[in-house]
């Protein structure tokens, strides 16, 4: 009775700082901070519209070349698998960078900029316009002559 009692608290503690290191891992975009201008699109699906838009936009070489010249970096969570610039984000990071954002890996499709500063700019769902995006960014006091 006592091993079985042993292996019940062993496997709880387990459990328990499992939770505990998921609940302090950061973020990926705090690494982010002052140097781009993340852009999120989580998706539930591949072949999500939002995401399909997205791509076609940052294919054409003026899109991409914009998405640069802004310090833009492009996170995507789709169907709960996260990236950034389409190299594969740990599962705990994409699980972090959900819980920050307060997004849900199973939908509505959601687009969001985060600023240099880390804060939230500009929240959208799957009609969001790419060009209008990069309008708020060029109103940003940060992109503003000195």
């Amino acid at each position: 009775m006592n091993n079985r009692l042993a292996l019940h608290a062993a496997a709880a503690l387990s459990l328990a700082l499992l939770a505990t290191a998921a609940l302090a891992e950061p973020h990926p975009l705090e690494g982010e901070r002052w140097k781009t201008r993340p852009v999120v699109v989580v998706v539930p699906r591949d072949s999500d519209p939002l995401l399909a838009k997205l791509r076609a936009a940052l294919d054409a070489t003026s899109g991409r070349e914009a998405f640069r010249e802004r310090d833009m970096v492009l996170y995507t969570v789709v169907a709960g698998k996260g990236s950034r610039n389409d190299q594969p984000l740990a599962p705990a990071h994409t699980a972090a960078l959900l819980q920050a954002l307060e997004l849900d890996a199973q939908g509505p499709a959601a687009f969001v900029l985060v600023g240099k500063d880390g804060g939230v700019k500009l929240r959208e769902g799957a009609g969001v316009d790419l060009n209008e995006v990069f309008a708020e960014v060029d109103r940003m006091p940060m992109r503003q002559p000195r």
